[in-house]
């Protein structure tokens, strides 16, 4: 599981040194393939092929009219890339959407279970601190039995 804020820099070519303690979980759980995509055009998700490739097994049992189901494959296709760890434990980030998503300096990778997000540090920070947990979130949670 990926867990935690790891900032870290993207260097001037695009690539991003990935965090030792989610490289320690690639490592031990994934073969350094990822699928890079977005849902919302907002945040890069960052998924271990394996788990993506559980996302598509998904969607394949869908019915092809299901228009819902066309549009999460069309945005998802659309931003989506297949990337690996190069040998230093670095992933490059195509320039198109780092231009897009305007990541450059320092960014946080946000472990989200079985995926990881790529945000710029301070717009993270910042949407956290305007948007905190409120009571009824928890209660919410609670009554989910988490």
């Amino acid at each position: 599981m990926f867990r935690g804020n790891c900032p870290t820099r993207l260097d001037d070519k695009g690539r991003l040194k990935m965090p030792a303690e989610f490289k320690r979980e690639i490592d031990e759980r994934y073969d350094g393939q990822f699928y890079i995509t977005s849902f919302d055009g907002k945040v890069i998700q960052l998924y271990p092929l394996s788990e993506w490739e559980v996302v598509e097994q998904r969607m394949a049992s869908q019915p092809v009219s299901n228009v819902k189901v066309q549009k999460f494959l069309d945005v998802t296709s659309y931003y989506g890339q297949v990337v690996a760890l190069d040998s230093q434990g670095r992933l490059t980030i195509a320039e198109w959407l780092r231009n897009k998503f305007g990541l450059k300096g320092e960014v946080a990778v946000i472990g989200k279970l079985k995926h990881i997000e790529i945000r710029l540090m301070e717009d993270f920070g910042k949407q956290v601190e305007e948007n905190p947990l409120t009571p009824e979130d928890l209660d919410e949670l609670m009554r989910q039995g988490i």
